[in-house]
């Protein structure tokens, strides 16, 4: 079970700001009460929204000094980067359209970043990204919550472990509802920057959960796509960009993949489901129901692996916080993610240096390897769903 940190015992947290996350926003009251599970850092300063009134509301309502609660995200990263008391790592909750920008400020003057996904349009600024963190010495992590389950680490290290053998197939599905009816036109927030090609980008479908699909596969898997085929589909009239798409996958070595994302599959929440087929066996895992794997081998009885109960490998029994029963969820997994995460930088500012464990949180080169993922799939579609190489 995750115990307190020695520094967030002693009361030396980390702090942070945030960008996005004001008044009637869904996602940055989940990140903030993911990061304040564990103790380890607190709200220190923000921008909340483009709206100067709802910034300072938000910040007034979480106990920030006004003087902290910025009109925009430059003046922001300008003000805290030269602050005795900085900062120690920025929050990015916005919508896609201004990761790239907002990243790049805080990074300028040496913040440390989480991003939502995805992390960029286009893969040359994710790339641009990755080299500013990297020659400024800072951290970089890419929130893909689902990578913070007990049970998905446990899957990856079963498959490096061999359990299931070589691996030959992989089938991943993430079928949801909200998007069936032109929700966009009818007031709903979400669906409305979600459908606009000027916010989201080039993909509304695979840059919101196809991504998430491709993330968990090469997590769990370690699989390097290699080429792939996809068809984004426009049901809903009038909308522009996909809200359903199927892509067959390649990857290096000779093992195929098959992923369908989905948002007008009625009847469905958030269902994200992998199933990964290798010479030996196969391992399932659904977010759905993400305290439990099921496991079958050739010649023997289906195994269900229950979090909490049966004892799962040292690192990721490290991520589970309550026992067997209780179920663990959503903000637990983005919980553990900032948990890694601020571990690391807690290292980093004792001048110590971060071990291998310390580091398991998505960082920037999985971003980057999103951001090719949507690109590749557009490209295929665009043309036809045709095969386009990585």
């Amino acid at each position: 079970m995750i115990e307190q940190s020695a520094d967030a015992k002693a009361g030396k947290k980390l702090s942070y700001g945030m960008i996005g996350g004001g008044q009637g926003a869904f996602i940055g009251d989940v990140h903030r009460k993911s990061i304040a599970l564990d103790g380890m850092a607190e709200l220190a300063a923000g921008c909340f929204s483009r709206s100067v009134k709802n910034t300072q509301a938000t910040g007034a309502a979480l106990g920030l000094s006004p003087d902290r609660c910025y009109k925009t995200f430059g003046e922001m990263a300008e003000k805290e980067g030269k602050r005795a008391d900085k900062i120690d790592f920025v929050v990015i909750v916005t919508p896609n359209n201004s990761h790239f920008a907002v990243a790049k400020a805080f990074l300028s003057h040496g913040i440390h970043v989480v991003c939502d996904k995805p992390l960029t349009w286009e893969v040359a600024e994710a790339e641009e990204l990755a080299a500013l963190a990297k020659k400024n010495k800072l951290l970089f992590a890419v929130t893909y919550t689902y990578t913070g389950y007990p049970a998905v680490k446990q899957v990856r290290e079963m498959i490096r472990g061999g359990e299931i053998g070589r691996l030959r197939f992989v089938n991943a599905e993430y079928p949801q509802e909200w998007l069936a009816a032109p929700a966009e036109k009818s007031g709903n927030k979400q669906a409305k920057w979600r459908t606009d090609p000027a916010v989201s980008g080039k993909s509304n479908c695979v840059g919101d959960i196809g991504s998430h699909v491709e993330n968990m596969i090469s997590y769990m898997t370690g699989l390097k796509i290699k080429s792939l085929c996809a068809r984004l589909d426009k049901f809903v009239k009038g909308r522009v960009l996909d809200d359903n798409a199927s892509i067959m996958v390649e990857y290096s070595g000779g093992a195929k993949g098959l992923y369908w994302s989905s948002q007008i599959a009625v009847g469905y929440d958030n269902g994200l489901r992998v199933r990964i087929f290798g010479e030996k066996g196969s391992i399932q895992w659904a977010q759905e129901n993400p305290n439990y794997i099921e496991v079958f081998k050739m010649g023997q009885p289906k195994e269900v692996w229950s979090r909490g109960r049966d004892p799962f490998c040292p690192h990721a029994q490290g991520y589970s916080r309550i026992p067997s029963g209780h179920p663990e969820g959503y903000f637990e997994a983005m919980a553990n993610i900032y948990k890694t995460f601020a571990r690391a930088l807690a290292k980093i500012k004792a001048g110590q240096k971060p071990d291998q464990a310390d580091m398991d949180f998505p960082g920037v080169e999985m971003g980057i390897d999103g951001v090719r993922f949507i690109n590749k799939c557009v490209e295929s579609s665009d043309k036809g769903a045709i095969w386009v190489n990585y």
